[in-house]
């Protein structure tokens, strides 16, 4: 069973998830400084203004994490439906805090803020694990499909 296309998905979120603990996810621009925004912290230039995103670092640790242990629980299928779907949940919270930290920036300190394309990657993880859910689904219908032919 690791060799389905489930296993495939999992493990592609897994990477996606070690990517996006170590690219930008934007920036935060003034008139005179450019503030990086990643998943442990803000830095302007060398320096490490803030650490306040580390939520979006523990959330993203926690999906690899959960995705990890499902890719390798795949005899007992519920299971990792269920920690899949704990899984996009995690990945949604991510963009809650993900956006609740770019509003207090731009209404605190009156930043203007510029997306970087690594924000794509947990909508992409989402999406991946919603078609590791599927796949588990059919899988458990052909088990109980043979179950019922015995």
């Amino acid at each position: 069973m690791i060799q389905r296309i489930q296993t495939i998905y999992l493990l592609i979120i897994v990477v996606l998830m070690v990517m996006i603990m170590s690219l930008p996810m934007g920036y935060f621009y003034t008139e005179t400084s450019i503030i990086q925004l990643s998943s442990l912290s803000l830095r302007s230039g060398e320096d490490v203004i803030s650490n306040s995103p580390w939520p979006m670092f523990v959330i993203s640790i926690i999906v690899a994490i959960i995705t990890f242990i499902t890719i390798f629980s795949y005899k007992i299928r519920q299971l990792q439906i269920r920690l899949t779907s704990y899984s996009i949940l995690f990945l949604i919270g991510y963009y809650i805090v993900f956006a609740l930290l770019v509003w207090k920036m731009t209404t605190t300190y009156s930043y203007k803020f510029s997306c970087s394309w690594a924000i794509c990657l947990p909508l992409i993880s989402i999406i991946l694990g919603w078609m590791a859910i599927r796949a588990i689904k059919k899988d458990e219908m052909l088990v109980k499909s043979y179950d019922r032919i015995r």
